[in-house]
C-alpha cells in the first residue's frame, strides 16, 4: 500500500514511522517496535515523496495514501489506494503513522483523516469504506432552508456527536432543514470553539472521531435534515500546527490577524491550494455534508488571475454532479461584495451564499440601541438601516463607514440575485461570543422583542438562520472559551482577552477566564427552560413562523426587488409586504397605529400569525399594533 506527503523542505530524506497498532491503539504485546521505511521521492510531482507497506509481511504493514492514510477508497486526489487486511497487526483502519524530515522528529501528516492523541500524536489510518450508511440521501438544497447554527461542545453537556444526534429531533420537529455545525477540526485540549483547529482533514477526537461524526450525518439525515460545516481556511492554529515543517504553508508576502497568511500565491502555492481544495471536497464526499461555511474569506490574500474561492466552488459544483446531489458553499465575508456570490460565468466567485452582518448590525442597533464600535453607522436610523438590508442585502454598498473611515461595499443587482443567497440572522455563535460576558439578547430584550427578531429573521427575503438556544430565548451565555495545554499561550490568550475589553471600560476581573472550565460549563444550553415561561411560549413562535415560512409561497420569493418597506423611525414601527403576506412590528412600549393601505396588494384579509392579540387593519387600513408585538398578515 502507498503512503505519500508533500515534504519539499526535506533536503536528503524521508522517513514513514509505523507502529504495530490495532484500531484502539498501539499494539502494546511482545511484538517488535515501530517500523520505519525510508521513502522515496516521486520523479514525476516535485516535492512529493513516496513509500509502499505490504499487508501481512514482518517488516512494513500499515495502510495509507497522500489524502490521510486512508484505506479502500479513491479519494479523488490521483493518490494510491489500497485495503488492510483487517487484522490488527499494524495493517489498515487504526494503524499509526508520521514523518520524519531528515533524521528529525515524528510529525503527523498533513492530511491525517485522525489524530486519536490530538493535535501533536500520530496520526492514524482511516477505512472511509468501512462505515455502513444507513439512510439513503438525495441531498438538500440551500433554496428554501432554515439553518440552525451549533456547537457540538455545548450543544449538550456530554459534548460529543453522539450526544448531539440524540438531541437532532426536535429540531426536524421545529422545522429547520439544516444544521451549521462549527468546526470540528482537531484542536489542543478538549474543549473550545474550534476556529485554532490543525489537521484540516481530520475530526477531533474528544467529539468522537470520524466515526462519530458519520453517525451524527447518518442521524440527521434521517431526520431529514442537511449538515453544513465550518471549515477554516485562513488560518491555522498556533499550537499543534507542523505544516511548516513540511513546505511554504504560509507565506510573509501577506499579513492577517493571525500572523502570516496562508500561501495562495507565493511559490509552492499550487499545492497548498490542493490541500486546501481536497480537504473540502473530502469532508462533502467521505462524510456525505451537504455544504461548507467558509469563514473569513476576506483574509484570504490572493492575488491570482485564477483565485482560490473560484477554484473550490468549480471543484465542489462538479463533484456535485459526480455525486448527483446539491451541494454548497457559503462564504464569511466582511467586504460587502455582490461578486462573492455572482455565479462564476458572470465574473464572480460563485460561491453560492454568504453571510450577511449588515442585516445582524441593522436589526441589532434596532432592538438593542446599542452605537459601540462597528455598530455606529448602523445606529443613526437604524429602522432605516434595517429596511435597506431587507430590500438590497448590504447597508453598506459604496457608503461611507465611520468604523472603518471610507466608504465600503458595492450594490447588489436586486434583478439577478436571488435573495436566498444572503443569510439573515439575529443572533450567531460570533456575535454573542465576542462580547465581554458572551451575553444573548435573551439577557436583556423581553420576550416580545424577542419575538420581533425572530419574525423579521423568519419571514425576511434572506435564508433565515438561528444560533442554538435562540428559539426558546436560551438564558445561559455563550462566551470565548478555550483549552489550550500550553500554559504560556493559555496565558496569552487569557490576559489578551480582559486587555481587550478593558479598553472599552471593563474590571479584568468581570472578564470570563477563558480557561476555566467553568466557563464551557456556563455556556451550555439548558433545556429545561424550554417548560417554563416565556420560553415555551417563545418556542411555539419560532415554530408558527418557520411552519409559515415553508407553508406561504410568498416568504421564499427570490425576488429582492418585490419586497416593499415603511417604517417610522420616530414610532419604532417597520412593516414589510412579500407578495400577498405583509408583516409588522412594534418594537416601541406603545401601541403603534401602522399604515398598510400603501404595502397591501388587494382587500384586507386575516391574522396568520400574531405574538399578541391583534385586528386585522378596517377599512381605514390602519393597523394597531400592541407594544413589543409583531403579526403576519394576509391580504386575501
Amino acid at each position: 500500500m502507498q503512503f505519500e506527503v508533500w515534504a519539499p523542505k526535506a533536503q536528503e530524506r524521508v522517513d514513514l514511522h509505523l507502529e504495530r497498532t490495532g484500531r484502539d491503539g498501539p499494539d502494546r504485546g511482545g511484538g517488535s517496535g515501530p517500523v520505519v521505511l525510508p521513502m522515496e521521492r516521486d520523479q514525476g510531482r516535485p516535492g512529493w515523496w513516496t513509500a509502499e507497506t505490504h499487508p501481512g509481511t514482518p517488516d512494513a504493514t500499515g495502510a495509507g495514501t497522500g489524502a490521510g492514510a486512508e484505506t479502500g477508497t479513491d479519494d479523488g486526489t490521483g493518490a494510491g489506494t489500497g485495503t488492510g487486511d483487517g487484522t490488527g497487526a499494524g495493517t489498515g483502519d487504526g494503524t499509526r503513522y508520521g514523518f520524519s524530515l531528515d533524521g528529525g522528529p515524528v510529525h503527523p501528516d498533513p492530511r491525517s483523516r485522525r489524530q486519536p492523541e490530538g493535535p501533536d500524536g500520530r496520526s492514524a489510518v482511516v477505512d472511509q469504506a468501512a462505515y455502513d450508511w444507513r439512510v439513503p440521501w438525495p441531498g438538500r438544497p440551500l433554496s428554501g432552508a432554515v439553518l440552525y447554527e451549533l456547537h457540538i461542545g455545548t450543544f449538550t453537556r456530554e459534548g460529543t456527536f453522539d450526544a448531539a444526534a440524540a438531541r437532532l429531533a426536535p429540531l426536524a420537529e421545529l422545522g429547520i432543514t439544516h444544521v451549521e455545525l462549527m468546526p470540528v477540526c482537531p484542536f489542543p485540549g478538549t474543549h473550545g470553539w474550534g476556529y485554532e483547529g490543525v489537521s484540516l482533514w481530520a475530526v477531533h477526537e474528544p467529539y468522537g472521531g470520524p466515526e462519530a461524526l458519520k453517525r451524527f450525518v447518518d442521524t440527521a439525515h434521517g431526520l431529514g435534515l442537511g449538515v453544513v460545516l465550518d471549515v477554516v481556511h485562513n488560518h491555522l492554529g498556533p499550537s499543534g500546527n507542523h505544516l511548516p515543517a513540511f513546505g511554504p504553508y504560509f507565506t510573509d508576502t501577506h499579513h492577517t490577524p493571525w500572523g502570516a497568511a496562508v500561501n495562495l500565491d507565493a511559490p509552492g502555492s499550487d499545492e497548498v491550494r490542493a490541500y486546501l481544495r481536497e480537504s473540502a471536497l473530502a469532508w462533502l464526499r467521505d462524510f456525505r455534508l451537504d455544504g461548507l461555511r467558509l469563514d473569513a474569506v476576506h483574509a484570504l490574500a490572493d492575488h491570482r488571475a485564477l483565485t482560490f474561492l473560484e477554484e473550490l466552488s468549480t471543484a465542489v459544483d462538479a463533484l456535485s454532479g459526480d455525486l448527483g446531489r446539491p451541494l454548497f458553499l457559503i462564504a464569511e465575508s466582511d467586504l460587502g461584495d455582490p461578486r462573492t456570490t455572482t455565479p462564476r460565468a458572470e465574473g464572480g466567485l460563485g460561491l453560492h451564499a454568504q453571510w450577511n452582518d449588515d442585516f445582524h448590525h441593522a436589526l441589532h442597533t434596532a432592538l438593542t440601541g446599542e452605537s459601540q464600535g462597528y455598530y455606529a453607522d448602523f445606529a443613526r436610523e437604524p429602522l432605516a438601516a434595517l429596511a435597506k438590508t431587507l430590500t438590497r442585502a448590504f447597508f453598506h454598498d459604496g457608503t461611507y463607514s465611520t468604523f472603518r473611515g471610507r466608504t465600503h461595499g458595492r450594490p447588489v443587482d436586486r434583478t439577478r440575485t436571488p435573495a436566498h443567497r444572503f443569510l439573515g440572522y439575529a443572533q450567531t455563535h460570533d456575535q454573542i461570543g465576542n462580547r465581554a460576558l458572551g451575553d444573548r439578547l435573551s439577557a436583556t430584550l423581553s420576550p416580545g422583542l424577542l419575538a420581533c427578531a425572530a419574525t423579521l429573521v423568519l419571514t425576511g427575503p434572506h435564508t433565515p438562520m438561528l444560533f442554538m438556544g435562540e428559539e426558546w430565548g436560551a438564558t445561559t451565555p455563550w462566551q470565548f472559551f478555550t483549552d489550550h495545554t500550553d500554559p504560556v499561550l493559555a496565558e496569552a490568550v487569557r490576559s489578551g482577552r480582559r486587555r481587550e475589553f478593558a479598553a472599552h471600560g471593563w474590571a479584568a476581573e468581570d472578564i470570563p477566564d477563558p480557561q476555566d472550565p467553568a466557563t464551557r460549563a456556563r455556556s451550555c444550553l439548558d433545556r429545561s427552560e424550554q417548560a417554563r415561561e416565556p420560553h415555551a411560549r417563545l418556542l411555539a413562535w419560532y415554530g408558527e413562523l418557520i411552519a409559515l415560512r415553508h407553508d406561504q409561497p410568498d416568504l421564499a420569493d427570490p425576488d429582492l426587488a418585490a419586497v416593499r418597506v415603511a417604517y417610522d423611525e420616530g414610532a419604532r414601527w417597520l412593516a414589510y409586504r412579500r407578495g400577498d403576506l405583509r408583516i409588522a412590528v412594534n418594537l416601541s412600549a406603545r401601541e403603534a397605529e401602522i399604515p398598510l393601505d400603501g404595502l397591501s396588494t388587494g382587500p384586507t384579509g386575516r391574522v396568520l400569525a400574531a405574538w399578541e392579540p391583534v385586528t386585522a387593519p378596517g377599512t381605514d387600513g390602519v393597523l394597531r399594533l400592541p407594544p413589543e408585538s409583531c403579526v403576519v398578515l394576509a391580504d386575501r
